[in-house]
């Protein structure tokens, strides 16, 4: 995959751009506990976590296997949350997303989703995309199934905040499944 760090998706209302260290203070700040309550990672101490995130990131854009952003409103540039296709190198990639708290309720997130999956049909050969959700996450739940998600299998783990979650593995399929 080449010059993912230039890559920018647009959509209707939505600019996403590759993530960067201008945006450690604003992830900081709104990855909250909250946030995090039906996730896997947990929110962020300190800035530091945040700064490791994002070289963490900026490092599998420069290889190839991931494509980390930063959702933008198209009009003003708002922060609105991240979004990202993990694994992009192997036959099942990930996604992953969450939106601000305040922005919650206008379909950001099925909005980003959307793009990603656009993006993925045009660049990568896969499978199927891998999406893991709290069963209890009905929100999320709904974006995927928005983008013909299917359930592969149910577990149970332990997230980075101590709690035993009760996981759906969905699974999107390629356009010309």
């Amino acid at each position: 995959m080449k010059n993912l760090l230039k890559k920018i998706i647009y959509t209707s209302r939505l600019k996403l751009v590759p993530i960067s260290l201008t945006y450690k203070d604003i992830i900081f700040a709104e990855f909250t506990p909250e946030i995090t309550a039906y996730m896997h990672p947990r929110s962020a101490k300190h800035v530091s976590e945040i700064i490791d995130f994002i070289d963490n990131s900026l490092v599998g854009m420069k290889k190839g296997s991931n494509l980390q952003m930063v959702a933008l409103k198209k009009v003003g540039n708002e922060f609105l949350g991240c979004a990202g296709l993990h694994n992009i190198d192997t036959t099942t990639p990930k996604v992953g997303i969450w939106i601000k708290k305040s922005a919650h309720g206008h379909k950001y997130g099925q909005e980003a989703m959307r793009a990603l999956k656009i993006w993925a049909d045009e660049n990568l050969d896969y499978e199927h995309i891998l999406y893991l959700v709290e069963q209890d996450n009905i929100p999320s739940r709904k974006v995927v199934e928005s983008l013909g998600g299917k359930i592969a299998r149910k577990f149970s783990k332990y997230n980075m905040s101590g709690r035993l979650q009760d996981m759906l593995e969905y699974r999107i399929y390629p356009e010309n499944y």
